[in-house]
């Protein structure tokens, strides 16, 4: 089964989705399995992060932030803005695919577990997740 999920994040930073991807994957009429997502772009990424304490993702994000710099003098794919080289490199950095277990028509994921787009722009568009159950 495949099912794509549209995020519209409204700047930088870290969104979690995984009412939305639970609803698919409750739904699907599947028991057990394997949950592959793939994000269908160069500036953003996939992660399971901490969804308890939101200053872990923020943490996080200023830690990448720093690590990946706008404006470095080093970067000549500037066309698109301060923030487009380094959108690139994050997602390189991070992940564009994860893959979860099901069972019983649930994630297996842990009790402060939560899957996260990570947009890399600040003024992104619509993101699309594409969703494999198998």
């Amino acid at each position: 089964m495949i099912a794509t999920i549209k995020l519209s994040p409204t700047c930088q930073g870290l969104l979690e989705f995984t009412s939305e991807l639970t609803n698919i994957v409750s739904q699907s009429g599947l028991k057990e399995g394997l949950c592959t997502l793939f994000v269908k772009h160069t500036s953003c990424s996939l992660i399971i992060q901490e969804n308890a304490d939101p200053s872990a993702r923020r943490d996080l994000e200023h830690w990448l932030n720093r690590l990946v710099a706008e404006n470095d003098p080093l970067y000549t794919h500037t066309f698109e803005g301060a923030d487009d080289m380094p959108a690139h490199i994050k997602s390189v950095l991070t992940a564009t695919s994860l893959s979860i277990p099901f069972e019983n028509e649930r994630l297996c994921l842990g009790t402060w577990q939560g899957v996260y787009l990570w947009e890399h722009r600040h003024h992104p568009g619509v993101r699309s997740v594409v969703v494999h159950l198998s």
